[in-house]
């Protein structure tokens, strides 16, 4: 794997453009890439369209070009050149050996 790829696990941020308030507690947001409408919840009053937001997500799936992206307000498959890595999965040490030593 090359440096800087993306894996399942990794924590990864999309760059979405506000749209408009559908209610006043979701938000339409235009997700590069993602050629579905999709909305948010975003209680702030100040909120205008065109304004940048960052959608922080779980990488779920991984294929050739597309990353499936799921979170608490997601749940969508965009290009790899959408998303940017935040944070890197490292899977956990084990303390113990997985098999017992002989006697």
């Amino acid at each position: 794997m090359a440096k800087g790829s993306i894996k399942v696990g990794d924590t990864v941020a999309i760059t979405a453009t506000i749209r408009k308030r559908v209610t006043e507690d979701r938000v339409s947001v235009l997700i590069p890439s993602y050629h579905q409408p999709h909305s948010i919840v975003d209680t702030s009053p100040n909120i205008s369209s065109g304004q940048k937001i960052e959608l922080t997500g779980e990488v779920l799936r991984v294929d050739e070009d597309t990353v499936t992206v799921g979170g608490k307000d997601l749940g969508i498959t965009v290009k790899r050149s959408a998303v940017r890595v935040v944070t890197s999965y490292v899977p956990p040490k084990r303390k113990k050996p997985l098999v017992d030593k002989a006697t």
